[in-house]
Formats: C-alpha cells, sequence, structure tokens
C-alpha cells in the first residue's frame, strides 16, 4: 500500500468517524424528544415517577445502526440531557446514562461482533440476530433500570418507598420494553434498505 492509499484510507475512517458522531447526535435528539413530549408520566406515593417512553427504541435502533460505541453514546445522552432538565429525574441523570449506554454497548456487539447484520445478506438471519440482539438489550435495561434505582433510592428515600417505586418502575418498565422490542425491529428492517442505497449504511 502506497502513501496515497493510506491517506486515502484514512480520509475515509476520518469521514466515517464525523458521519457517525452526527447520526449519534441526531439520534440523542432524537431520543431527548421521544422521551420530552411524547411520553405519559405516572406520579408515585414515593414523591417522583415512572414513565411511559419510546425512548429506549431509539437508543436500541441507534447502537443497531451506529454500533455499540456511538450508538450507546447517542441513546445514553438524549435520555440524560432529557432527566437533567426534569427537576424529578435531575438526581438519577448519572444512572440512566451508564445503563442506556451499556444497553447500547450490548445491542451493538449482540448485532455487529456476534450477527454482523450489516454484512449479512440472508433477511432472515438479519431479523433473528436483530431480534436478538434487541430482546438482550431491552432486557437488560429492563432489570437494571429499576434494580439500580431502587437501591439508590433506598439510600434518597428510605426502603419503603422505595419499595413502592421499584414495583412500579419494573412493571413500567417492561411495558416499555415490549412496546419498543417491537417498534426497533420494524424500524430497523424498514430503514436498512434506504440507508444502503443512500450511502448512510455503515460496516463493522
Amino acid at each position: 500500500m502506497n502513501s496515497l492509499d493510506t491517506a486515502a484510507e484514512i480520509s475515509s475512517t476520518k469521514e466515517e468517524q464525523l458521519r457517525k458522531m452526527v447520526f449519534a447526535g441526531i439520534f440523542a435528539a432524537i431520543t431527548y424528544v421521544v422521551f420530552t413530549f411524547l411520553s405519559i408520566p405516572i406520579p408515585t406515593i414515593a414523591g417522583d415517577k415512572v414513565t411511559v417512553h419510546l425512548g429506549n427504541a431509539f437508543c436500541v435502533l441507534g447502537a443497531l445502526i451506529l454500533g455499540s460505541a456511538y450508538g450507546g453514546v447517542g441513546g445514553a445522552l438524549g435520555l440524560t440531557i432529557a432527566d437533567l432538565m426534569d427537576p424529578v429525574y435531575i438526581v438519577q441523570a448519572p444512572i440512566t446514562f451508564v445503563i442506556k449506554f451499556l444497553m447500547g454497548v450490548l445491542v451493538g456487539f449482540i448485532a455487529h461482533k456476534m450477527g454482523h447484520i450489516t454484512t449479512e445478506k440472508d433477511l432472515t438471519k438479519v431479523l433473528r440476530w436483530t431480534i436478538a440482539a434487541v430482546v438482550a438489550g431491552l432486557l437488560f435495561n429492563a432489570v437494571f433500570d429499576p434494580t439500580i434505582r431502587y437501591f439508590y433510592k433506598i439510600l434518597i428515600l428510605g426502603k419503603p418507598a422505595a419499595e413502592v417505586s421499584f414495583a412500579i418502575n419494573l412493571g413500567v418498565t417492561a411495558i416499555n420494553s415490549v412496546v419498543s422490542a417491537f417498534i426497533t425491529t420494524v424500524l430497523y428492517m424498514a430503514l436498512r434498505a434506504p440507508l444502503k442505497k443512500t450511502g448512510l449504511f455503515f460496516y463493522f
């Protein structure tokens, strides 16, 4: 490989990284908007609230399209900013970022490192690995999101209030996960071909 080829490869890599950063920013914005304006808050007797929303769907979709790192950061950043803008959730923002980022990393790892969904030509296999990645990520979120918040609220709210919040949060998170799994899978399979045609499809 000569110097011109090397320079072209470096330029191409930097260009793709820039595009991923832009897309991550777009997913952060979409996730923020969906959570903030298209959600149903449910107050609890503990004085806080849980929310029925589709923000997780776009966290997962970002990881399917952009991979673990950029997809995980994009979705996590969007929901974290939403928490920071809400007086009820602001103190939980760091927890949100960590959980959503790890969810994105898990989805991206299964989808791209194990399933190779961007290079796989068999759409049946792509669908299977997409479903596996989506379910694994949202299941991780459904278990760890309420659990970690539960232990956090024990320190802040006291055990009785934390138990009430945990029970409600667990149920709402489960609902969010089921709906998000269906929507994310449908969206990814629908967007896959158009993204390829427009040159906005990333290979891993």
